[in-house]
């Protein structure tokens, strides 16, 4: 083997940190030639003019190219794509699929589920962001899409700030990580948190759709979507996009709120989704000295649970989540609190229902992502 040979194959190590994939798989790597004089000459081509990643990966090509020409010298050219290249990337990038076709039909290993309430202030988002950290604690790769447009949170739960955007390849969207999860939300497009989104049904439609079909999340096991609360414009398109897709309703312990859960619900399985479970917050939370405290009531999860359960195939209650000031306190400071403090009463809580949901088979094939936590 070639010393050009011995480059070729250490640079076959390094990925994108953002695409995931190796930059020889993904056509980054140009040329590696070497010189008359004995000195070797590599050309980088990044993705896109102001590629956020250019420096570590610069740095990890640096470091391969060391490795494999045991102190002979190297020259590395960085460069960018051209458009022909970008094209050819993203088509390599998304495979077969032709056209605006979003990879979450029937036929995908990903699973897709759909956290949903029947109003708002109800801690969806939170139980969405958890469900997001817990599985990814478990090692799993997760997808998380902010499908409350009008309003949108998961980024600052997860403690992006307004100077965090999508990286865009051609007419490709690759979303930025945080804490183990690939996340996207209208708000890191709108760069200031000022601005209101003011948009009717279409323009609704056409952003969770862009969402599936131009976001570049790579390889998932778990797609989550946080929706709007009620049964408005975006449940009706999700169970249109998504129609397999799975479905957890969250409500409070109250009765008044537990009546319009039920109906978020009731509307999912009307589009030919399926629900898989209950999460009830704000529940009763038990006090220093051992009092245990109802501030909303109790008994909202169990009664939506049953009411759906009578309605169509047994729906579980996957956990009741007491009232907490750490999860709170977690949310205001963008750390998911399964990744801040996993074993308050609440972070006890919230894994118990991303256990439940993880034993569950999958839709009508039976397949079970695993559950050990790594």
């Amino acid at each position: 083997m070639t010393v050009a040979d011995a480059i070729w194959g250490a640079l076959g190590a390094v990925s994108d940190p953002e695409l995931r994939r190796p930059l020889t798989e993904l056509g980054m790597i140009e040329r590696v030639d070497e010189r008359e004089d004995g000195s070797f000459e590599v050309e980088l081509r990044l993705t896109i003019v102001g590629c956020p990643a250019a420096r570590q990966i610069e740095r990890d090509v640096r470091t391969a190219i060391e490795s494999a020409i045991d102190g002979a010298p190297y020259e590395l050219l960085v460069g960018v794509m051209t458009r022909e290249q970008r094209t050819a990337l993203t088509e390599r990038l998304r495979g077969s699929r032709a056209g605006r076709v979003h990879p979450f039909g029937k036929d995908s290993l990903t699973r897709v589920i759909a956290v949903t309430s029947g109003k708002g202030g109800v801690g969806k988002s939170t139980v969405t962001a958890n469900l997001a950290a817990a599985f990814a604690r478990r090692g799993l790769s997760v997808g998380l899409i902010d499908a409350d447009v009008h309003g949108y949170s998961i980024p600052g739960l997860f403690g992006l700030g307004d100077d965090v955007s999508p990286t865009r390849v051609g007419d490709m969207i690759v979303p930025p990580e945080a804490h183990g999860v690939r996340l996207i939300s209208i708000g890191m497009f709108l760069g200031d948190d000022a601005q209101v989104v003011a948009w009717r049904g279409p323009m609704l439609h056409r952003t969770i759709e862009q969402f599936l079909t131009d976001v570049y999340f790579g390889d998932l096991d778990v797609l989550l979507l946080d929706l709007p609360p009620g049964t408005g414009d975006i449940a009706i398109s999700l169970g249109q996009l998504l129609p397999g897709a799975e479905v957890v309703v969250v409500t409070t312990p109250q009765a008044a709120a537990a009546e319009v859960a039920w109906r978020s619900g009731a509307l999912a399985r009307k589009t030919g989704q399926r629900v898989v479970g209950v999460i009830e917050t704000m529940s009763p939370f038990a006090t220093a000295d051992g009092e245990r405290v109802a501030l909303f009531g109790e008994g909202g999860g169990r009664a939506v649970a049953d009411r759906l359960s009578e309605d169509g195939s047994p729906v579980e209650l996957l956990a009741e989540v007491p009232v907490s000031q750490s999860l709170r306190e977690s949310g205001d400071a963008g750390t998911p609190l399964l990744w801040q403090s996993p074993t308050t009463a609440a972070g006890i809580a919230l894994q118990r229902a991303a256990d439940a949901l993880l034993a569950q088979p999958r839709g009508l094939s039976g397949r079970r992502l695993p559950v050990s936590l790594v």
